[in-house]
């Protein structure tokens, strides 16, 4: 079987009050041989997923969190040693291998091991240039340091680094979105993550933002954009991007060409994958009933030590079939059209006509560069609800 490979690596140097990825700070640790005892524990839970799944192939492999790097060149080192180990029998090697990274806790030591590991791909956590609004959401390290740190994921992995930026951070403004991909431009990134914030009710700033029960009066405390506002400056950050050549592939991804995510299409595809780690999870799907089954680890690091046992829910072909068009629809692409038929006996213009009609008609609906019903470019700005007229007509039709 075929079955990419996510790792969740549960440790950051602090964290940011927008997060709510599951993570500990790295400087809080009592006993930092916790981190230890962490990658001996996910090396043998992968050894055992492997064998467990029957999986001949791995495609991609992504390390990511929390923050990897945070881990330091000598941990990395064991770990990526420990997965060669691992997935050296296999018939081909991984044509993707991704390690997420923070400005703050990735040096030269750190890139030259991950490349000599077989990283072939850097994903670097800049999200804003801009100082005020790092500091206003506690975003560990400092803008000084990007600059030099864009300049070492660039001459170790020309051509393959990637970056994430976020837009409507408190204090972010039109001028300020534009001057921060300006800046990452120069380092010439391969692909670029543009997210735009969304807060979520546990995190620090989101009990912040409503604290007193009136999100609006305390977003303007902050300096938060906020609904048109925060859109705009997305879009305007979509725009300067794809002026610079970065196609965008994905609801939030853009890359130059031929440099698209592998390992995030084949989420977006509903391919299989396993994941290991605290919070993580894995998805390996029954293409003859067309349901499947998720694996996911609580996240709990000492309970991950002490035995690595994941939740297993059922995903019946109803609910799979959503949770396929749901992600297929985020990609520029569209579902396949071939795997849904082969996996669920129709084709998606079977089980939601009038939805795409109706959207068509909008001129939010149109098929992708190879022929797949897709939403248009336009059309992904509304994503959220397409995906409520397609779910409703689902259930109408069941």
């Amino acid at each position: 079987m075929t079955a990419s490979l996510y790792i969740h690596i549960p440790f950051c140097a602090g964290v940011c009050d927008y997060c709510d990825f599951f993570s500990v700070s790295i400087n809080e640790l009592v006993n930092t041989n916790i981190i230890d005892l962490f990658i001996d524990t996910v090396l043998g839970d992968i050894e055992n997923q492997l064998a467990r799944f029957n999986v001949d192939y791995v495609p991609t492999v992504y390390i990511g969190g929390g923050t990897p790097s945070a881990l330091g060149a000598a941990r990395m080192e064991r770990l990526l040693a420990g997965l060669r180990t691992l997935l050296q029998p296999m018939q081909k090697p991984a044509i993707e291998f991704t390690v997420e990274a923070n400005p703050e806790s990735m040096d030269e030591h750190f890139l030259r091991v991950c490349a000599d590991g077989g990283v072939n791909r850097i994903s670097l956590g800049v999200q804003s240039f801009h100082e005020p609004s790092r500091q206003a959401v506690h975003r560990v390290g400092n803008s000084k340091l990007l600059n030099e740190r864009l300049a070492l994921a660039a001459a170790y992995f020309p051509g393959a680094f990637s970056v994430d930026l976020i837009t409507g951070l408190p204090l972010h403004t039109n001028e300020i979105v534009i001057k921060d991909i300006e800046r990452l431009l120069a380092f010439q990134p391969a692909h670029i993550s543009l997210y735009s914030l969304v807060l979520e009710p546990e995190t620090p700033l989101g009990r912040q933002v409503t604290r007193r029960g009136a999100a609006h009066r305390n977003a303007a405390a902050i300096s938060l954009p906020c609904g048109d506002e925060a859109d705009n400056l997305w879009i305007a950050g979509r725009d300067r991007l794809e002026a610079a050549g970065l196609a965008q592939y994905e609801v939030s991804n853009f890359a130059l060409p031929g440099k698209n995510c592998a390992h995030n299409i084949r989420y977006w595809r509903m391919e299989n994958w396993l994941g290991a780690g605290p919070a993580a999870s894995g998805t390996i799907i029954d293409d003859e009933s067309g349901s499947a089954k998720r694996f996911t680890f609580p996240a709990d690091i000492n309970a991950y030590i002490a035995a690595p046992k994941p939740d297993i829910e059922i995903i019946d072909r109803a609910d799979l079939m959503r949770e396929t068009l749901l992600m297929g629809f985020r990609y520029r692409e569209g579902p396949d059209p071939l795997s849904f038929r082969r996996r669920f006996g129709c084709g998606i213009e079977d089980c939601i006509p009038e939805t795409i009609a109706r959207w068509r008609i909008r001129g939010f609906f149109a098929e992708g560069q190879s022929g797949n019903l897709a939403l248009s470019r336009d059309g992904l700005l509304f994503l959220n609800r397409f995906l409520q007229d397609a779910f409703a007509e689902l259930g109408n039709r069941n």
